[in-house]
């Protein structure tokens, strides 16, 4: 059931309803056999550029092209695209196995090929066994299999996934999510998921889009995006960030950031004097009872207990400051009123 893979190139897009801009200057590439993730929060025109590619809704301006061919005139069903969408979509009256075979009956398909095909595509998916049944007599985990099944059977190019994990409960979301990258993989199917979940995109995708506002904000592997924010806005969406503002500064021949409270943090060989905020991931610093140099001092306002970690939240100099510590039987703790001293790694550290 192995298709060849296509790539995807999306020039210049743009898309407005009405006098609201919903997509602009959108222009990415997305490689054939990649599984890449569209990531951002609700109205970010994530689902909406999804659906340009799979040929839904108004004509967007600009051009999307499918393993080299421009698609942005053609229809949805003249695209070869397989798309699963958030809801499933099955029809209540067919049985597993008829829902399956839907797409191809309408494709003229002949009866025999219909049989093997949906066979194989049951397999694939691990519901063979349950062919007879009705959609209402499934688990929602069933169902999107049956949902998937539907679509890998008319073999399409490129499959696109709509939050397609969003109505499962989240242990089962956690093994669906395995399910589909082990079969993406094993398809070779060039794979475009929606999601505003940063846990499903860095956990499955090879690449991904973050979006906000209609533009592309980031493009890069989950662990660039982490690790090298852009901007502030994927810095604060993908994952807790410490935001410090204040300026860099040359001192002794090297950069040095001062906090708006005089602070001052020893920055990283090859930082320029450009930026005003510096980001600090939770796990990047260390707290602790004594000060020391590059050390913020600060309080303890909140502390969690989140089983592998501690979570601890510290105002220091005017800002609220997340610190993660790891958890270790018999290790101690500080309390709520502590005051305490914050060393930071700044290797890790972005200026923007």
């Amino acid at each position: 059931m192995k298709t060849e893979m296509l790539g995807i190139e999306i020039d210049d897009l743009h898309l407005a309803f009405g006098q609201t801009k919903v997509l602009t200057g959108v222009n990415l590439t997305i490689k054939p056999g990649e599984f890449f993730a569209f990531l951002g929060p609700s109205g970010s025109g994530k689902s909406t550029l999804l659906r340009s590619i799979a040929g839904f809704g108004p004509r967007p301006q600009g051009a999307i092209r499918i393993g080299g061919k421009d698609v942005v005139d053609l229809p949805p069903w003249k695209r070869n695209v397989g798309m699963v969408f958030q809801s499933y979509a099955l029809w209540p009256h067919m049985s597993v196995r008829e829902n399956v075979a839907f797409g191809l009956r309408e494709r003229k398909v002949p009866g025999a090929d219909i049989a093997r095909r949906v066979d194989e595509a049951l397999d694939l998916v691990g519901l063979k066994h349950l062919a007879d049944r009705m959609p209402n007599q499934l688990s929602g985990g069933q169902q999107q299999r049956v949902a998937l099944a539907r679509t890998v059977v008319i073999e399409p190019q490129v499959l696109l996934l709509d939050e397609p994990l969003s109505n499962l409960d989240a242990s089962l979301r956690v093994q669906m999510r395995r399910e589909l990258l082990t079969l993406q993989r094993k398809l070779g199917l060039t794979t475009i998921f929606v999601t505003h979940d940063q846990e499903e995109a860095n956990t499955t995708s090879d690449r991904m889009a973050v979006l906000d506002g209609g533009v592309i904000q980031q493009i890069g592997s989950p662990q660039d995006l982490y690790d090298r924010p852009a901007n502030l806005f994927v810095a604060r969406f993908l994952g807790t960030a410490n935001i410090l503002e204040g300026t860099v500064e040359a001192e002794g021949g090297r950069a040095r950031f001062r906090t708006k409270t005089g602070d001052s943090l020893s920055l990283p060989d090859g930082v320029g004097a450009a930026g005003k905020n510096i980001v600090l991931r939770p796990q990047n610093i260390t707290i602790q009872r004594e000060a020391g140099r590059d050390a913020l001092a600060g309080t303890v306002v909140h502390r969690e207990f989140l089983g592998g970690q501690i979570r601890y939240l510290v105002t220091s100099g005017g800002s609220e400051i997340v610190v993660d510590q790891s958890h270790r039987s018999g290790r101690d703790w500080f309390d709520p009123g502590a005051t305490v001293y914050l060393v930071t790694n700044t290797e890790n550290a972005v200026v923007l």
